[in-house]
């Protein structure tokens, strides 16, 4: 927990830097990523069951830092750039969830494969006893 928000912190100390220092957003938009996913990674943490008033500060703290973006991006970025960068995260997180989704999928898939080569065996493995079982009654009604 306290790793991701110190990843946060320092990815949000360059993007204000860079921008405070006259340079583009677009020239720090790895740190920006690296902010965003850290704060995704936070979420996740402090939505869990559990969870406990560290993760809740964690959040007020990059809820602040959030808004401070926002204003930079609306006053120092050019026009509709911060609406463009909400529908990115939205595209993303949509990106995320499905591939989530694809994992716990081929998760399903393998658990399900096992399952039947399991099943299987154990069938066979009946079915193999059963024959024994008669030829060895037929070996004892033939002596």
């Amino acid at each position: 927990m306290l790793a991701e928000l110190a990843a946060a912190n320092a990815a949000f100390a360059v993007i204000k830097e860079a921008i405070n220092n006259g340079g583009e957003l677009a020239a720090v938009g790895a740190k920006v990523g690296e902010y965003f996913g850290m704060k995704s990674a936070i979420t996740k943490k402090a939505n869990t069951k559990g969870s406990d008033s560290e993760e809740f500060w964690a959040m007020e703290a990059l809820k602040k830092q959030e808004e401070e973006l926002k204003t930079l991006m609306i006053y120092q970025g050019r026009p509709g750039l911060w609406y463009d960068w909400l529908k990115f995260q939205s595209v993303k997180k949509r990106e995320r969830e499905a591939e989530e989704a694809r994992q716990r999928q081929k998760v399903e898939e393998r658990k399900e494969l096992i399952y039947s080569i399991f099943m299987g065996l154990l069938i066979g493995l009946i079915a193999l006893s059963g024959v024994g079982v008669v030829a060895l009654m037929i070996w004892a009604w033939a002596k």
